[in-house]
């Protein structure tokens, strides 16, 4: 296999780690320990170092190499671990808060640079195949630190636990810093060649990342295009709780049976990505539509009183969610796709920045809208609701219709 792949398998996968922990495997631990409701939801402050990963963005592109930037956050991610690995969050609830925010903290300086470093390796045509192993290698990681530690954490313990997570991080410290293709990278220059001043000034930032060809374009479409499926991946499974499913049945058919979907997804998107051209993107976001089409008629008609969801595992409903997950991860991997497309007509001295603030105009998309998809829901009920994310569905579609020249 190709050693740049394997690098960023290798990194994407480790990424994938905290954000499995702590969205998986912690809520769970945290509960069955006797932890309040209140504690387990300000554990999602956790998450802040994400959302302000831009602000130091800037310093992995001016200052360092990116293999100086990976060797420092997962040595900080390693103590980091070492420290909770010392401390119980039922009796230590505050510290060990404090070392996860830490931990996210050097994630997000390792996301900054992990994506520089895939910037610059990929060439045009393998830019497909990158963002598949992009996409599922993180959602393996996030897998096995999620479910897969979980599964073993009543032999393990919170300590061991931690001590293994720490050991995966050494491990591939030693790996960064031997692997030759990174040696390799470490010489090539920027695309015009010529040094630029250092700044930190916000607005002088955004005008060197607006300056990017497509980077508007771009941006709003990071913005749009996940919030129909986002509402309908949100609340489909608690529709379906209210009516008749069974929780095993949710967690087997929405947790297990749609991650090999979306897995799978993901994998032959990149594959078309390099074949077929990025309008692609315009006859998924019409797939993704029609899908989204179905759910909402079962929505309807299954509050009129007409059954499709009897048996033991109901064909409709089941297929309504394998289908949204496969279709979500085949446009997930072509979207960082494009993504990572806009990001490499930037300089050199500005990318990992350009691709972080893509990336975190797209985490916001799917969290905004995510935190008000309830309320909308108890606001209007569960067939409006899913109207309303038909509309927004169908908005994407027209955004991508009308992609600019040049974009596709």
């Amino acid at each position: 296999m190709n050693s740049k792949y394997v690098l960023l398998g290798c990194l994407y996968f480790v990424q994938g780690m905290p954000y499995g922990l702590q969205s998986s495997l912690l809520p769970i631990y945290l509960r069955s320990v006797g932890l309040s409701f209140t504690k387990i939801s300000l554990a999602k402050m956790l998450y802040l170092p994400w959302v302000l990963r831009m602000l130091w963005a800037p310093l992995v592109d001016q200052y360092h190499t990116k293999q100086t930037w990976l060797v420092l956050s997962m040595s900080g991610l390693v103590l980091a671990c070492l420290a909770c690995a010392t401390m119980s969050p039922e009796t230590n609830f505050l510290p060990v808060a404090v070392m996860l925010l830490v931990m996210n903290f050097f994630a997000s300086v390792q996301d900054i640079a992990v994506d520089g470093v895939a910037v610059r390796l990929l060439r045009q045509d393998e830019i497909g195949y990158g963002n598949t192993i992009q996409v599922v290698a993180f959602k393996l990681g996030s897998v096995l630190a999620g479910g897969g530690l979980l599964t073993l954490m009543h032999l393990l313990g919170w300590g061991v636990l931690f001590l293994l997570l720490a050991i995966i991080y050494l491990l591939t410290i030693l790996y960064v810093w031997s692997a030759p293709v990174l040696q390799l990278m470490l010489g090539r220059p920027s695309h015009d060649g010529q040094p630029r001043a250092r700044t930190f000034n916000p607005w002088r930032i955004l005008q060197e990342l607006f300056h990017v060809p497509g980077t508007l374009w771009t941006a709003g479409f990071v913005l749009l295009y996940k919030l129909g499926e986002q509402g309908a991946t949100t609340m489909f499974p608690l529709f379906l709780l209210d009516h008749g499913f069974s929780t095993q049945q949710l967690g087997f058919w929405n947790g297990v049976v749609a991650m090999v979907f979306s897995i799978t997804g993901s994998s032959l998107g990149g594959q078309l990505m390099s074949k077929w051209p990025l309008s692609l993107l315009k006859a998924l976001l019409l797939l993704r539509f029609c899908s989204l089409n179905l759910q909402t008629f079962l929505v309807f008609i299954y509050d009129d009183g007409v059954s499709l969801f009897k048996g033991e595992h109901p064909p409709a409903a089941i297929l309504s969610i394998c289908v949204q997950h496969f279709i979500g991860g085949l446009i997930t991997t072509l979207a960082f796709s494009t993504m990572m497309q806009c990001t490499q007509r930037a300089d050199g001295s500005i990318q990992a920045t350009h691709y972080s603030f893509l990336a975190t105009l797209e985490v916001l998309g799917k969290l905004a809208f995510s935190t008000f998809v309830g309320s909308i829901v108890d606001w209007l009920d569960f067939a409006s609701s899913f109207c309303c994310f038909l509309f927004l569905s169908f908005i994407s579609v027209l955004y991508v219709l009308n992609m600019p020249p040049g974009r596709s």
